[in-house]
C-alpha cells in the first residue's frame, strides 16, 4: 500500500476504537453531570451560551451548540429542535461523532508522526497519545476549561481564535523542545507553550452561573481523564497497527521512546 493509503488504514482503525472507547466512558463521566446542569439550566429559565468544547469530543474545541432559551420556555408549544432520546440513541450519536473527531485526530497524529520516522510500536504511540492530549486538551483547557449548559462564556469567535493559536503554538513549542538538540530552540519553545497563556484566553463579562462550583469541577476532570484516556488509546493502536502492516522502521525516536 502507499503512505497515503497506510496513514488513512491506521488512523481509520486507531479512531474507531478510540472513539468508540470515549463514547462509553463518556456514557458513565460526563453524561450524568451534563443532564445534571440541564436541570439547573431549565430552572434558571435557560442562558444564552455557547456550548462546551467537544472534545475528541469534549474540550477539544469551542463549538456552537443549540441549547434551551428562555423564549422556549415561554412557549413549549412551538416545535422543539431535534434531539437524540436519552438511552441507546443518544449513545449511538455520541460514538458516531467521536468516531469521526477521533479518525480525523488519527489523521493528523499519524501525518505528524510519519515526518519523525513513523511511531514503532504501542510503546511509542502512548507517548505520541500524551503529546495529542497536551497539544489539544491539556493546553487550551487550562484557559477555556470545558463548560457546561447554563454556564457564560465570552464570545465564540474570539475562543476560537485563541484554542487555535494555542494549539499551534503548543505543537510548534513540543516540536522545538523534543526533535531540535538546541537548548536556545528549547527555550523557544518553552516560549511558545507559556505565551498563550500569558495573552490569556477571552472571558465572559461576569461568571455569575447558576451551575455549583462542585458540579463544575467534577465535569472538568471528568472531561480531562476521559480524554486522557482517549488519547493514550489513540495512540497505541496507532502505533501497533503501523507495527504490524508497515515494515518501515522509525529511526527518529526508536532511540529515545522504545
Amino acid at each position: 500500500m502507499s503512505i497515503f493509503r497506510n496513514v488513512v488504514f491506521i488512523a481509520a482503525i486507531s479512531g474507531l476504537l478510540a472513539g468508540v472507547v470515549l463514547a462509553a466512558l463518556q456514557t458513565y463521566a460526563t453524561v450524568p453531570l451534563i443532564l445534571k446542569a440541564e436541570t439547573y439550566e431549565n430552572a434558571g429559565g435557560g442562558h444564552e451560551h455557547a456550548a462546551a468544547p467537544v472534545a475528541g469530543t469534549e474540550a477539544t474545541a469551542p463549538a456552537a451548540g443549540a441549547e434551551t432559551t428562555a423564549a422556549q420556555t415561554a412557549a413549549p408549544a412551538e416545535e422543539e429542535a431535534w434531539a437524540p432520546a436519552d438511552g441507546a440513541e443518544r449513545f449511538a450519536y455520541s460514538a458516531l461523532a467521536n468516531i469521526v473527531s477521533g479518525i480525523a485526530f488519527g489523521l493528523i497524529l499519524v501525518a505528524v508522526s510519519e515526518f519523525a520516522g513513523g511511531i514503532a510500536n504501542w510503546r511509542q504511540g502512548v507517548f505520541w497519545g500524551f503529546a495529542g492530549f497536551a497539544v489539544f486538551t491539556l493546553a487550551p483547557g487550562l484557559g477555556l476549561p470545558p463548560e457546561l449548559p447554563a454556564m457564560p462564556a465570552a464570545d465564540l469567535g474570539a475562543r476560537q481564535i485563541w484554542w487555535t493559536l494555542t494549539v499551534v503554538a503548543t505543537a510548534a513549542g513540543l516540536a522545538l523542545i523534543a526533535f531540535k538538540q538546541s537548548l536556545p530552540l528549547a527555550i523557544l519553545g518553552v516560549v511558545l507553550i507559556v505565551a498563550p497563556h500569558i495573552v490569556g484566553a477571552p472571558q465572559p463579562e461576569s461568571h455569575e452561573s447558576p451551575i455549583p462550583a462542585d458540579l463544575h469541577h467534577s465535569f472538568v476532570v471528568a472531561v480531562t481523564i476521559t480524554n486522557l484516556v482517549f488519547w493514550v488509546v489513540l495512540g497505541a493502536v496507532a502505533g501497533y497497527v503501523r507495527n504490524r502492516f508497515m515494515s518501515e522502521p522509525a529511526p527518529s525516536l526508536n532511540g529515545r521512546l522504545a
